[in-house]
């Protein structure tokens, strides 16, 4: 499988997301950059998730359906032509990180697949189901790591 470059001109990798993108500041999603999927790309499919949440991988961003021409996503918008869906706080779109105070630093995993195929989700997903859903299907992934905590 091949990869695709994602990244972030508000935030390196392994770096801490700026406030303002998080549940504490204005809650805005952040903007993100991606090099071009590989030939046979059916749709892109972006994911945020926190594998650090306490009972379960949280779900912050799940957009499907994405462009596969596009190379990016401005702040504060969902990427062209995806369909966002409900996030972990149960509104569709971005839901920025709000770990529980004193619970330490949280890794908030941004996940952009290419696909070869649509998929199919049921109407709630959780992140295993999108894992579930993309397996097999992944044309290139590419994997950009934030991090924030809350005192």
């Amino acid at each position: 499988m091949t990869g695709i470059q994602l990244t972030s001109p508000a935030f390196a990798d392994h770096a801490e997301i700026p406030r303002r993108y998080t549940g504490e500041g204005e809650n805005v999603s952040p903007p993100l950059t991606w090099t071009a999927a590989p030939k046979g790309t059916a749709e892109l499919l972006l994911l945020c998730e926190d594998p650090d949440a306490p009972r379960t991988t949280f779900l912050h961003w799940l957009v499907t359906g994405i462009d596969p021409w596009t190379g990016g996503v401005e702040e504060g918008h969902d990427p062209h032509g995806g369909t966002p869906w409900p996030n972990g706080f149960g509104r569709p779109g971005w839901g920025g990180p709000m770990p529980p105070p004193g619970h330490g630093p949280h890794r908030y995993f941004f996940r952009l697949y290419a696909l070869s195929h649509p998929i199919r989700l049921p109407e709630r997903p959780d992140v295993d189901a999108v894992h579930d859903a993309v397996q097999g299907k992944e044309l290139a992934v590419g994997t950009l790591i934030g991090t924030y905590q809350r005192l």
